[in-house]
């Protein structure tokens, strides 16, 4: 895909905290392919989430775990014709598409690299209906494919939509979309999906979290109905004889520098000798400094007072997530 990345490259995209009416790039997502005739029953065994309820109309979140139960990856799942298509952090690509091939074996699967196949960008915002290429679907993971695109509308504070096409389809679009909205880079465009609680497991928090520290499981990212899969029981057993220790939090941090996926953070009250906690994602906030996702100790959080980095690090600002961690 060096076309559409070097058509990418020549855009001037902002660096800032996103703003209204925005056009993002979503290039640092790639795309597994996964297809042929025991392409789902092959996924249900592997992933979190139940792969029998994902549909032409219908995407999915969901996470990919070790034995332990700690994530190896997060992505969302979409059907776009006869395929499967997992989108996740291109850095995370190479090694989950070698160890998902590991476990082929006799299943008619095949796995694939689809990143240089289809384009991905997303538009926000009121605007966005009028922008997109086809009729956008109206629930949240919604997915509409027509005419060689596909929009997924996603969560968020405002209307998202993510759009898949063909690199030259997707060129047109963007040079369309932008006489309207603002382009933004994906270091800007990351704040949407802070805001809306969506975690994201890249190289620096791979097999960090157990799906429900990272409140996977609250937005709608685990089955705990669908039977075995990859790292289930000690999934399962956290949800129903366990006590969940750690969650996922919103904060605001005053920082000089952007905080990064995996930077620790500290608390005086930490009752742990793993730490307190560490950094999901992070993104430059309208409001000032940065927001941040960060999987931090419950009853550290209650005490409050906790810091990036060390107790001499700025200090961390509870936001309100969108919707309610039991």
């Amino acid at each position: 895909m060096q076309d559409w990345q070097d058509f990418l490259n020549a855009q001037t995209l902002d660096d800032g905290a996103i703003g209204e009416c925005a056009l993002c790039d979503l290039s640092h997502l790639g795309l597994i392919r996964v297809r042929g005739e025991d392409a789902a029953s092959f996924l249900q065994g592997q992933l979190t989430n139940d792969i029998d309820k994902v549909t032409p109309g219908l995407s999915q979140l969901s996470s990919y775990c070790s034995p332990k139960g700690r994530m190896l990856a997060s992505f969302r799942i979409v059907r776009r014709g006869d395929d499967l298509l997992l989108m996740l952090p291109m850095e995370r690509l190479g090694p989950i598409l070698k160890r998902l091939q590991m476990f082929v074996l006799m299943s008619k699967v095949e796995l694939a690299d689809a990143s240089s196949e289809l384009a991905r960008i997303e538009i926000s915002s009121d605007c966005a209906a009028d922008l997109l290429p086809i009729e956008p679907p109206a629930e949240d993971n919604g997915v509409r494919t027509l005419d060689g695109f596909t929009v997924i509308r996603v969560p968020g504070d405002r209307p998202r939509f993510q759009v898949l096409g063909t690199p030259a389809a997707m060129q047109a679009l963007w040079e369309e979309a932008a006489q309207a909205a603002t382009p933004f880079s994906r270091r800007a465009g990351a704040l949407l999906d802070i805001r809306a609680g969506i975690p994201m497991v890249v190289d620096a928090t791979a097999e960090t979290f157990v799906p429900q520290m990272a409140n996977l499981h609250v937005v709608k990212g685990v089955s705990f109905t669908k039977g075995c899969y990859t790292g289930q029981e000690i999934v399962a057993r956290m949800q129903y004889l366990g006590k969940l220790k750690r969650r996922m939090y919103r904060v605001r941090i005053d920082a000089q520098d952007q905080p990064q996926a995996g930077d620790e953070v500290f608390s005086e009250h930490s009752a742990s000798g793993r730490g307190t906690g560490k950094v999901v994602s992070a993104a430059p906030s309208p409001e000032g400094g940065y927001e941040a996702l960060v999987v931090i100790e419950i009853s550290a959080a209650e005490a409050g007072d906790i810091h990036l980095g060390d107790r001499s690090g700025p200090r961390l600002e509870l936001l309100d997530l969108p919707y309610e961690v039991m």
